[in-house]
């Protein structure tokens, strides 16, 4: 009975050693197919890094100004006979915009002239009494107090009739008229804009840390959103003396010809303050950046060697980067990347490193240092 149990006890154990021994081949067996799968390459595209020189540039934002501008203004109060511009016009310095009603001074003037004559012609007739010995010192001091008093009075008038022709305090372009035939105008009201073109201001702030950098005389660009031909060239004029103690940046005011007019005051623009020449760095479109917190990085596409010493394969490499500016659909990469080295240029948000890929550049992403959108 003790050896028929020992038996059975030898073929179970025998049996389980079997069964175990067949699943750790077969665990073995799936963990070996695990490890040397490969999931299907990813489609991409890719651009090969060139190194280029971009000139050091620091970027703002703008508000063009204009060196003089007003809102031409009624000096006295008057009823408008005459307006003597149009709308958008070019003026001269000088040239009459309004002409106000000036026919009860122009009264006061004939009676002012009139007692002026009188007050001449009794100051003569006292000058030759006086060098007779007739008249006294008083009366002949009086007399030409009074003649003095009439031409003064004759000149204030002039000046009010004078002042009732408004005039362009400068040259400049004209906006829209603010004022009708026949409107009574107090002092102060408003007549037209005139802005001064050219030349024009451009404005904007930099950083307390960069303002060493913005020099007078330093050369600026511009561009705006609509802008059709080049970027504007202008040079820096002013440095503000104080920093912005809310914002810790400083203002600074750039000068341009506006020849073409195509800056006018109030308008929002994208600055470049050109620092000098740059250093050598590698432009890749943006979609070839893969953002992350902890750090900035591209896919470089080579040949890599499967796990466990297998074949080798076309996939990815990450690799961290550093970025300095961007102009346009470009960034520039200063540091991390090498020319001549194939970056994947779109497609990177779905690789890892270590990923299959299969280059497919037939459509590439926009790369253009200067894009001009259609809908722009």
């Amino acid at each position: 009975m003790a050896k028929r149990m020992i038996l059975m006890f030898a073929m179970m154990a025998a049996f389980i050693a079997t069964l175990g021994a067949i699943k750790f081949r077969q665990i073995q067996i799936a963990v070996a197919q695990a490890a040397s799968f490969q999931p299907p390459p990813e489609a991409v595209t890719t651009i090969v890094a060139k190194s280029e020189e971009w000139p050091a540039t620091l970027s703002a934002i703008g508000t063009v100004a204009a060196v003089q501008g007003v809102t031409v203004s009624a000096d006295l109060p008057g009823i408008i006979e005459r307006i003597a511009f149009d709308s958008g016009k070019t003026v001269q310095a000088g040239e009459m915009l309004v002409q106000l009603d000036t026919r009860q001074e122009q009264a006061q003037l004939t009676a002012a002239e009139a007692q002026r004559d009188l007050a001449r012609l009794n100051l003569d007739r006292m000058t030759d009494l006086y060098r007779q010995g007739i008249t006294s010192q008083s009366d002949f001091d009086r007399s030409a107090a009074e003649h003095k008093q009439a031409e003064a009075r004759v000149g204030e008038i002039r000046a009010t009739i004078d002042r009732k022709k408004i005039r362009a305090p400068f040259t400049g372009l004209l906006g829209i008229r603010q004022v009708n035939l026949g409107q009574y105008l107090k002092g102060g009201d408003p007549v037209v804009p005139l802005q001064s073109l050219q030349p024009i201001y451009v404005n904007f702030t930099v950083p307390q840390q960069e303002v060493g950098k913005a020099r007078v005389g330093g050369g600026v660009r511009v561009s705006f959103q609509g802008m059709t031909g080049s970027d504007l060239a202008g040079t820096i004029s002013a440095v503000d003396s104080v920093v912005d103690q809310a914002t810790r940046n400083v203002q600074v005011q750039a000068t341009f010809t506006n020849a073409d007019g195509r800056l006018h005051p109030g308008m929002f623009v994208q600055a470049q303050v050109v620092l000098g020449a740059g250093s050598p760095i590698v432009a890749l479109p943006a979609s070839a950046i893969s953002y992350a917190p902890y750090g900035d990085s591209v896919f470089i596409v080579e040949d890599v060697k499967a796990p466990g010493g297998g074949q080798t394969y076309r996939g990815v490499r990450q690799q961290f980067v550093k970025l300095g500016g961007s102009r346009g659909d470009q960034v520039a990469v200063v540091s991390g990347l090498e020319a001549g080295e194939e970056i994947v240029s779109s497609g990177a948000f779905k690789l890892r490193n270590g990923a299959a890929v299969r280059v497919h550049n037939e459509v590439q992403p926009t790369n253009d240092p200067a894009p001009k959108p259609e809908d722009n």
